[in-house]
């Protein structure tokens, strides 16, 4: 007497075993920080792996990343800080992928191209209040910003002059991922915001030069490096085979291409 399929299958999924194709795509959750360029990456792979696919969905946040990797609901995730100690006691593993510059970028009506970083600093400080007394429009700032745990936020701190211990006006918009900042720059007229360059940016809203230097210049002072995690005890060989690629030579060019600055491993 044959054993019945069905008994077999739902032991097997009790038990925790799955086909490839069953499992689903390759999940890689996380950050904001570099997502169009890392969804372009992810595209390419499974386009050379079509048994791999892999899927980059929204923003949850580095954060939100960690806790799915090391609480073992992914095997992989995607981060835009260095892990802290803690994090490595886990037994999670950073792989950088790009060096991101951080970007500043206003509505169009603010009629400003370029700022000096001291501008930038009275701007997030809520010393100026209206863009006419930066060269703009006759039109009040809406300032948008980050939470303080945001990995953009916190390069800024460390790399852009003014903004190590400056502290932010209270009369703002704190956006939680990079895509609100950027949608609520779009829609409000007025507004600044901040986050993660990348060469689609500047077809939303405005991004301006700061001290006479655009984003994707040498010299630029402030950027993120956004990367993938893992942990050794769950990574699978379809992880392992992803995160090589994002290091290959036609991971690099799509990334160069979409403004980022690819990070050999």
């Amino acid at each position: 007497m044959k054993t019945p399929l069905f008994p077999l299958v739902a032991l097997g999924a009790a038990l925790g075993f799955s086909n490839a194709s069953a499992a689903g795509p390759l999940n890689v959750p996380g950050t904001g920080d570099g997502i169009e360029m890392l969804r372009a990456v992810g595209a390419a792979f499974t386009a050379d792996n079509p048994e791999i696919p892999v899927a980059v969905p929204p923003s949850i946040g580095s954060g939100g990343a960690v806790v799915a990797v090391a609480g073992d609901r992914e095997v992989i995730g995607r981060i835009a800080r260095p892990l802290s100690d803690t994090e490595k006691a886990q037994g999670l593993v950073f792989t950088p992928v790009v060096r991101i510059p951080s970007a500043f970028f206003v509505h169009a009506d603010a009629k400003v191209s370029e700022l000096t970083s001291k501008q930038i600093a009275d701007i997030y400080s809520g010393e100026v209040t209206n863009w006419k007394d930066v060269g703009g429009a006759d039109l009040r700032i809406k300032v948008v910003r980050r939470e303080d745990g945001d990995s953009t936020l916190a390069v800024l701190r460390a790399s852009m002059p003014g903004w190590k211990d400056l502290v932010l006006t209270g009369k703002s918009k704190t956006a939680l991922t990079t895509q609100e900042a950027v949608e609520t720059v779009r829609a409000v007229e007025g507004s600044v915001g901040f986050g993660p360059y990348s060469s689609a940016l500047k077809d939303t809203v405005a991004v301006v030069k700061i001290d006479g230097k655009a984003p994707t210049d040498p010299g630029y002072p402030s950027a993120v490096v956004m990367g993938l995690i893992h942990k050794a005890s769950t990574v699978t060989a379809d992880a392992k085979a992803f995160i090589a690629y994002t290091g290959g030579d036609k991971a690099s060019a799509i990334i160069s291409g979409l403004g980022g600055v690819p990070i050999a491993q």
